[in-house]
């Protein structure tokens, strides 16, 4: 790409210091992100695949998470024998419910709106953001990025722990992490644009938002396998008193936790069974927590990255850079590794 053009210096109204700081660090960005795009994009056919589903997400946002979904989670709880894991299935289903008010909050330019009031911004509608200096805007979402990792985690490493319990079972764990990933994206993605005096419901901003969701089900799908590995370690090794060889080779998870429990211990120590089958719930949320972190960071960074962008083109008249204009197809393959 030809990186964007330079702010204007000429004008009757140049950029403001903090302004042209952002803009060159934006500006490296985007130029970094079109040089990906010599990668191989196996990514095009998932996303074709998998437009429909995150589609249906961004646009029935309102709907949340639904009750086939989050019902057989507080089943769960219900059913779970051990009393150690029930307090958290009580949190992942009420997580599941904490998503429906979460959406409808962020999904409301009313909301943004008070924010800058209370920050002592004289405004009657959030599209008057677009007037104001970018370091205006950037204060209605201080810590953005750092609390939907958060959140990432805490929901991801819930929903990993759920995909140990027999009872509720991988499916159920990755239908209800995938379907909450993807509103907390399409949440996400239009608070910021609210933030930028930009509405979310706008077809453009829409085509937007909905390539968000799609490349965060493709990064979803990436941890599905490790996942889904560690639930049958799991339930292989539940009950267990002694090793066997076909036990190692069947599940390379556990006879790699053993060795490491091994190298941890004293020299010459043996490891049972029953102490590696305590950690193997740990790796479940470790998968979980990690992986969603990354993607609702990375959709929270990637959309002020692009509203930032979009704010100052728009502002000085300057073109969107062409990582933007050309499609993320091939970014969405180097994000999900």
């Amino acid at each position: 790409m030809s990186a964007c053009a330079s702010p204007l210096v000429d004008g009757p109204v140049p950029m403001s210091a903090y302004e042209k700081q952002v803009w060159d660090t934006l500006n490296e960005h985007w130029r970094r992100r079109n040089d990906r795009r010599g990668l191989p994009n196996w990514a095009s056919t998932a996303l074709g695949r998998t437009g429909e589903v995150a589609g249906n997400a961004a646009r029935r946002v309102k709907d949340a998470v639904p009750d086939a979904v989050a019902e057989p989670v507080r089943r769960a709880g219900d059913a779970v024998a051990d009393a150690a894991l029930r307090p958290a299935l009580a949190g992942a289903a009420a997580l599941l419910e904490l998503v429906n008010d979460s959406a409808l909050e962020l999904n409301d330019p009313k909301n943004v709106e008070e924010l800058a009031r209370k920050q002592g911004l004289d405004i009657d509608s959030f599209t008057e953001l677009r007037q104001q200096d970018l370091q205006v805007c950037d204060r209605l979402l201080t810590r953005n990025t750092l609390k939907w990792r958060t959140t990432g985690a805490f929901e991801g490493g819930a929903m990993g722990l759920l995909a140990m319990v027999p009872v509720a079972g991988t499916l159920t764990a990755m239908t209800a992490d995938i379907l909450v990933v993807q509103v907390l994206s399409t949440s996400i993605a239009a608070r910021i644009a609210y933030s930028y005096g930009y509405d979310a419901k706008d077809p453009e901003e829409q085509d937007f938002i909905q390539r968000l969701v799609q490349q965060s089900f493709v990064a979803q799908a990436a941890k599905a396998k490790p996942l889904r590995d560690t639930a049958r370690a799991a339930s292989a090794v539940k009950g267990r008193v002694n090793w066997s060889q076909k036990l190692r080779t069947d599940h390379r998870l556990l006879a790699a936790l053993e060795k490491l429990m091994k190298q941890l211990g004293p020299a010459g120590s043996r490891v049972p069974v029953r102490n590696v089958a305590k950690v193997v719930p740990v790796v479940g949320v470790l998968i979980g927590a990690g992986m969603n972190a990354a993607v609702l960071g990375r959709v929270a960074a990637e959309a002020q990255r692009y509203c930032q962008t979009r704010f100052l083109c728009e502002k000085y008249g300057l073109p969107l850079p062409a990582a933007l204009t050309a499609g993320w197809d091939a970014d969405a393959r180097t994000d999900a590794t």
